[in-house]
């Protein structure tokens, strides 16, 4: 039996799924396979590295200084969360808060995450192999929100953030071999996405990049689609699903109530871990 782990992204709504994985680091629980989407990704770096509360200051502590996100970061960087901060910055070797990269190589689990390529509007799904320590390119590839973040270059290729092109890879994570797999949302199970506000602003700004204009023009409807497949195989036994209660906003700096969805998210995984081992043993099949 395959275990597999999914983390959506939803850049600060993440403060929930950092929570639940930070309960699965106190009780020790593996998987052998992980996937995940923008932050959902780097929430699973600090995760496979094995450091406990690293992702909570990134959603609590970090956002504090003007660096992080707003104008200020925009103009020092060009990009409104300023990926050379908190990847590079904060994330290298001798940073403010530095991402183990020795411990997540050599964590046995399988590790993938998602961009979108830019010309080509397809996801590229990187891998450990594609992750080299104090290069943060992948990280920043996987959260690089169109008109928000500039473009990352790698081997002659631009990705932006994963969530354009595959918001929920869990079929991905099934073609990969995996039988069962636990998914932790950063939305509530009823959510509903609508189709993207701010139309006008991001065809102009990516008028050189129809791909990406189609994909997000066309992005709720994958979205809700994804979504209504992912719920359908509760049921089936085939997926286990962590969810908040409630929507918070993709640009949320409000530190206290970030917090309070990392605690939500703590107190969901500690109270779903029996459940979620008895689902990934197969004991709860009729």
């Amino acid at each position: 039996m395959k275990t597999g782990i999914l983390v959506e992204g939803g850049g600060m709504k993440d403060a929930y799924c950092a929570g639940v994985l930070d309960a699965f680091l106190d009780k020790n629980i593996n998987f052998d396979y992980a996937i995940g989407v923008s932050a959902g990704a780097t929430c699973l770096a600090s995760f496979l590295a094995g450091q406990r509360d690293r992702n909570r200051r990134f959603f609590t502590v970090h956002p504090k200084n003007p660096e992080y996100f707003g104008l200020y970061a925009y103009l020092k960087s060009g990009d409104i969360f300023n990926m050379h901060y908190i990847y590079d910055t904060l994330t290298n070797e001798g940073g403010g808060d530095p991402l183990d990269y020795d411990a997540l190589l050599s964590n046995p689990t399988e590790f993938v995450f998602v961009a979108t390529d830019v010309d080509s509007g397809k996801p590229r799904y990187f891998t450990k192999k594609d992750i080299v320590k104090n290069d943060s390119r992948p990280f920043k590839a996987t959260c690089a929100l169109p008109v928000f973040c500039k473009p990352i270059t790698i081997e002659g290729h631009r990705y932006c953030d994963g969530g354009v092109s595959d918001s929920l890879p869990f079929k991905k994570a099934f073609h990969d071999g995996v039988d069962r797999l636990v998914v932790i949302l950063s939305k509530p199970l009823d959510f509903v996405m609508e189709p993207q506000k701010h139309k006008v602003l991001y065809t102009l700004n990516l008028r050189k990049e129809p791909r990406v204009i189609w994909r997000l023009n066309n992005r709720y409807k994958m979205y809700n689609k994804q979504h209504s497949e992912l719920l359908s195989l509760i049921d089936k036994k085939e997926v286990f699903v962590f969810a908040p209660k409630e929507k918070l906003s993709t640009y949320s700096m409000d530190t206290k109530v970030l917090q309070k969805l990392y605690d939500e998210g703590l107190f969901d995984g500690i109270s779903g871990i029996a459940d979620m081992q008895a689902f990934l043993e197969g004991k709860d099949k009729a």
